[in-house]
């Protein structure tokens, strides 16, 4: 089991793949401060978004995402709401008109719906690599595809949660690079001076659903279409804090939580060093034990997301039932690649993965 609560009541380790595992520590500070935050006799859920105590809060947690991510000045950081696919399509529409050309590396499923979003948004698609023939358990090699400079942007996600592929590179482009990074960031450090942009649904490392983070450099905004909704308007929404209507307090409140979290655990260096080193454990589990397989190239395989099929899909139920028996729950792959699925994610203890290694060992045993 994870941790208990104060009143007694244990917690399971979930390997969800989001909305996923929340540290107990910020857990148990929201619990406590719930129904009197700052001393108002109310919760932040509560609370004015408008008020100065919220205010300084989305403030703060802004400033605490830029100091771990050492964000440049001339990159803005947006609180939106419509989770990652939104941007699928906020993207196109602040950085593109219609009939523009934009360039894409596609690893899988969430790829091939930024994919989607931009082609539903009038552009010229260009899929420079497509991992299909590994049936996405890979990543094109650095150098194996060519981007031209007449595209808007080149689009890539540097981990993909379902299939659980990663790049172990940063692609090298004269375009502006977008990434996706809702299941890796604050997982390690980030140049993000690298990027034109990033863009991050919090639900799997920064908070609830509920809130999607853009960071945006300057440059790239003030180009909105004009049937762009305000809300997702870069240049908009930065004008006015990312409250020009009402934001996702609670979720905004609980990353400012999660950040503080972070750099009491020793900031994203530390965090890098804990992540690595869990998925290396599991990994090598896997691959010693002669009783699961994990599909993805070792090159490629992900730090956050680890599937992994059983020597017979017979077991796979028997071993959901036993596993949350055991206290480890959300261990169904997806519907799409079958098997397990494993998510590790910053708040997933090295407890957690120690007490899945040994669960899997003893399974194998008995059904080997």
């Amino acid at each position: 089991m994870a941790d208990k609560w104060q009143n007694g009541a244990v917690r399971v380790f979930n390997f969800a793949a989001g909305p996923a595992m929340l540290p107990t520590e910020v857990l148990e500070t929201a619990q406590a401060e719930l129904t009197d935050w700052q001393g108002s006799g109310m919760s932040v859920m509560e609370v004015s978004h408008r008020g100065k105590a919220f205010v300084a809060c989305a403030a703060a947690a802004e400033a605490k995402l830029r100091s771990l991510l050492a964000i440049p000045d001339n990159y803005r950081v947006l609180f939106l709401q419509g989770g990652a696919t939104g941007q699928f399509s906020a993207i196109p529409m602040n950085l593109t008109s219609p009939g523009d050309k934009v360039a894409f590396l596609n690893t899988g499923n969430w790829s091939k719906k930024a994919i989607q979003g931009a082609q539903r948004q009038g552009l010229t698609v260009e899929v420079v690599a497509d991992e299909a023939e590994s049936k996405y358990t890979t990543v094109p090699a650095p150098g194996a595809y060519t981007v031209t400079d007449d595209v808007a942007y080149l689009h890539y996600t540097p981990n993909e949660t379902i299939g659980g592929v990663e790049f172990d590179y940063v692609p090298q482009t004269s375009v502006p690079l977008v990434a996706d990074f809702s299941s890796t960031i604050l997982s390690r450090p980030v140049d993000v001076s690298q990027y034109g942009l990033i863009y991050a649904g919090a639900q799997k490392n920064m908070g609830p659903a509920g809130l999607v983070v853009v960071i945006v450099r300057d440059d790239l905004t003030g180009h909105a279409r004009p049937t762009t909704p305000d809300v997702w308007d870069y240049a908009t929404m930065a004008a006015n804090d990312s409250m020009l209507n009402t934001p996702p307090t609670f979720a905004i409140y609980i990353l400012g939580l999660v950040l503080e979290w972070i750099e009491r655990t020793g900031g994203l260096a530390a965090m890098a060093e804990r992540n690595q080193a869990k998925a290396a454990a599991l990994y090598e589990a896997i691959d010693g034990s002669g009783f699961y397989k994990n599909p993805v190239a070792p090159n490629a395989r992900s730090w956050m997301n680890v599937p992994f099929t059983l020597a017979d899909p017979e077991l796979d139920a028997d071993f959901l039932a036993q596993s949350s028996a055991a206290g480890m729950t959300n261990l169904k792959g997806h519907r799409s690649v079958g098997g397990m699925r494993a998510s590790i994610y910053n708040a997933m203890p090295r407890a957690g993965v120690d007490a899945l290694i040994s669960f899997m060992a003893d399974f194998a045993r008995r059904h080997g």
